[in-house]
C-alpha cells in the first residue's frame, strides 16, 4: 500500500473550527453593539416623545411638589399650553407652592387646574375641606382634577364598593359645589378594573399609559397622560405631560 503523504498547516492557518468559533464571536459583537445602540435610542426617545400636535393641539403637564421649581418660560415654550397642580392628597397634605404655581402659569400665559389626590380609606368630608381650604374659588380656573388610584401606603385595606362609592360621592358633591363645575376623575387602570368608576360615575375622564393611548376606561376620554418621563430643560425631574381629546 502506498504510504500516504504528510499533510501539513500553512504556518499561520487555524483550523476551521477555530475559524467558526471565531466568527459566531464577531457576530455576537455585532449584534450587542446592535442592541446596544436600539436600547439607547428607546430609551432617549422615551425621555424626549410628544405626541403629534396634528392628532393633539392642546397638550400641557401635571405638576406636583415633588417634580421641584420649573422654569415657566422653557414650559411654554415647548408647548405646554396648561398646567394641572397637585393641590392635596387625602386630609392634611398641601402643596405650599399651589399658589406661586399657579401665578407663574398664568404668568406665561397658562391655564390652570387644581388635582386633589383622593385616598380611598380616608373620610370624604375632610379630604373635601382640604381641598377647598388651599383651592380659591375661580371661575378662571380649570375643572378640579382627583386622582384615584389604589395606594398600600395611604389604604391598606380598600373598602367595599357601596363604601367607596358613597364616600366618593359626598367628595365630589362638596368639591363641585365649591367650584362650580363638574371634576374630572383621573382614573388609574388598577382603580377601573376593580370599581368600574368610569361606567358608574357620569364624569369626563382622565387616563394614563406611556405612549400608547388606553382603552381601559370603556368609554372616550377627555384627557390622558401620554408620557410619566418627559424630560424637557423646564425642570430637574420626569415630568407628566397630558394631551386633550378634541
Amino acid at each position: 500500500m502506498a504510504k500516504q503523504p504528510n499533510r501539513t498547516r500553512p504556518s499561520g492557518a487555524r483550523p476551521a473550527g477555530k475559524r467558526r468559533s471565531s466568527l459566531k464571536r464577531r457576530l455576537l459583537a455585532v449584534l450587542l453593539l446592535a442592541l446596544l445602540i436600539a436600547g439607547g435610542f428607546g430609551w432617549w426617545k422615551a425621555r424626549t416623545w410628544l405626541p403629534d400636535r396634528k392628532d393633539f393641539p392642546v397638550q400641557g403637564v401635571w405638576l406636583s411638589d415633588d417634580d421641584g421649581a420649573v422654569d415657566w418660560r422653557l414650559l411654554r415654550a415647548t408647548g405646554a399650553d396648561f398646567a394641572y397642580l397637585t393641590a392635596s392628597e387625602g386630609t392634611n397634605v398641601r402643596d405650599t407652592a399651589f399658589a406661586s404655581g399657579v401665578a407663574g402659569a398664568r404668568s406665561r400665559g397658562m391655564q390652570v387646574g387644581a388635582v386633589h389626590v383622593y385616598d380611598l380609606c380616608a373620610p370624604a368630608d375632610a379630604q373635601a375641606a382640604n381641598f377647598v381650604t388651599l383651592v380659591p374659588r375661580d371661575e378662571a380656573m380649570l375643572p378640579p382634577a382627583i386622582r384615584i388610584d389604589i395606594s398600600s401606603r395611604t389604604c391598606p385595606e380598600v373598602p367595599g364598593e357601596a363604601q367607596m362609592q358613597s364616600e366618593l360621592t359626598t367628595f365630589l358633591n362638596q368639591v363641585e359645589k365649591h367650584a362650580e363645575k363638574p371634576v374630572i376623575l383621573m382614573v388609574s387602570k388598577s382603580i377601573e378594573k376593580q370599581f368600574h368608576l368610569a361606567a358608574r360615575i357620569d364624569r369626563n375622564i382622565w387616563v394614563e399609559q406611556d405612549f400608547l393611548e388606553p382603552a381601559y376606561a370603556g368609554r372616550p376620554w377627555v384627557m390622558w397622560t401620554a408620557s410619566s418621563r418627559l424630560r424637557l430643560n423646564a425642570a430637574n425631574t420626569p415630568l407628566h405631560w397630558v394631551v386633550v381629546q378634541q
